[in-house]
């Protein structure tokens, strides 16, 4: 059972997503908080699987308290949420210890799911913010004229639909933006995504979005 704390002024908010947490069978909320401060002593005391922690509070935010908590219970993921989903407040977070970033907006499917994917140990940036932010950074870091042949001849070895899967990933859609785009099932594209993967030697989606910048397949700005 995955043991969530949600951080949040908002009682409402705390309230919805309460019910979305607790009508999963394999997780539960163990606590609730109504600022940062008060999140930090929750944590010490209710030790959570997965805290989803709101940016802005009153008193200490969600940026300091996500450094307090990762600081000191590092077997502590801190998921955040937020309604405002400017670059800074990702990198902040980030930055501060944060296994993600969502906005307020997210399905309650794809909620639940990044909940699971950070208590694996793994990341869980919405699409759309981790598109534009590895956008920034294959712009600023990237070489004048490489040529990303490595990952070029990676995305050569996949099949035609394969590469629409992997263009749209790039541009950020999710698995049930991607289903609708193409007219397949959920578990057809959750398929596609896997192979996708393994043919490219992606661990997860953010390796994905930068192969498909590298190898060309979709340039900044797209």
């Amino acid at each position: 059972m995955i043991t969530v704390l949600l951080v949040d002024d908002q009682v409402l908010v705390r309230k919805g997503f309460g019910m979305i947490v607790n009508a999963q069978g394999d997780m539960c909320v163990a606590g609730e908080a109504g600022d940062g401060e008060q999140a930090v002593r929750l944590c010490a005391e209710l030790r959570p699987d997965v805290v989803l922690m709101d940016v802005h509070m009153p008193g200490l935010d969600g940026i300091a308290a996500t450094e307090q908590i990762t600081a000191a219970l590092p077997g502590v993921r801190v998921l955040a949420l937020s309604m405002y989903d400017m670059d800074e407040y990702v990198v902040d977070m980030l930055r501060a210890g944060a296994s993600g970033f969502l906005p307020k907006d997210i399905s309650p499917e794809d909620l639940v799911e990044s909940v699971r994917v950070v208590h694996g140990g793994e990341s869980a940036v919405a699409p759309r913010l981790l598109t534009r932010l590895i956008g920034a950074f294959v712009r600023a870091g990237r070489p004048r004229g490489f040529a990303g042949h490595g990952a070029a001849g990676a995305v050569g070895a996949l099949s035609e639909r394969e590469r629409e899967v992997l263009l749209l990933i790039g541009r950020g859609l999710s698995n049930s933006e991607i289903a609708t785009a193409l007219l397949l099932a959920p578990s057809t594209v959750k398929n596609h995504v896997t192979n996708v993967f393994a043919k490219i030697g992606a661990r997860d989606r953010a390796q994905a979005v930068i192969t498909a910048y590298e190898s060309g397949l979709i340039t900044p700005g797209e």
